[in-house]
């Protein structure tokens, strides 16, 4: 619940009737937990939203912020709003790649902004759209094994490490 509150800044918002809040929590709470409950096994892995794109600097800026904001997103609901948690070794080792992975990709998008306006070299896009998307496999498989992971320790009862959000570039 504290998740849900967090999107109106911490505090549910007022509803006309009772049916009303039950309609968003269910879809909310429901609906996205069944999404995600889905990625628990390990034969069905999370897969990044698919980006198509022409080769321009800009849709490269948007493919570089669209996965780190996936990242960051992850992260954020597995911390569940808190700056550390307690997570098994795999886990742990996936959010420090994952926190890498954000900072790289929310990297090649800042440049693109910084560099607007000045010639597009469409083969060193290409390439780079190539290196990203190599990076949302790593990415996918990060999350992967975090789900994973987590899943086995709390089935095991098995004790976590402490770990800090990573770091925020």
């Amino acid at each position: 619940m504290n998740v849900i509150a967090s999107f109106w800044g911490g505090a549910l918002p007022e509803f006309d009737s009772i049916d009303d809040a039950n309609e968003l929590l269910g879809a909310l709470v429901m609906g996205l937990w069944n999404q995600l409950s889905v990625h628990q096994d390990p034969k069905m892995p999370f897969k990044a939203m698919a980006v198509p794109m022409e080769p321009t600097a800009a849709n490269l800026g948007n493919f570089g912020n669209v996965r780190g904001q996936e990242a960051e997103g992850f992260v954020e609901g597995l911390f569940n709003g808190a700056e550390q948690a307690d997570l098994p070794e795999r886990a742990h080792e996936a959010i420090t790649h994952l926190g890498e992975i954000r900072a790289m990709m929310l990297s090649v998008a800042d440049l693109i902004e910084r560099t607007a306006g000045e010639p597009e070299d469409r083969d060193q896009i290409k390439e780079t759209i190539k290196h990203l998307r190599t990076m949302t496999q790593i990415m996918e498989t990060e999350i992967h094994a975090a789900v994973l992971s987590c899943v086995r320790a709390r089935t095991q009862g098995l004790p976590g490490l402490t770990a800090p959000w990573p770091t925020r570039h």
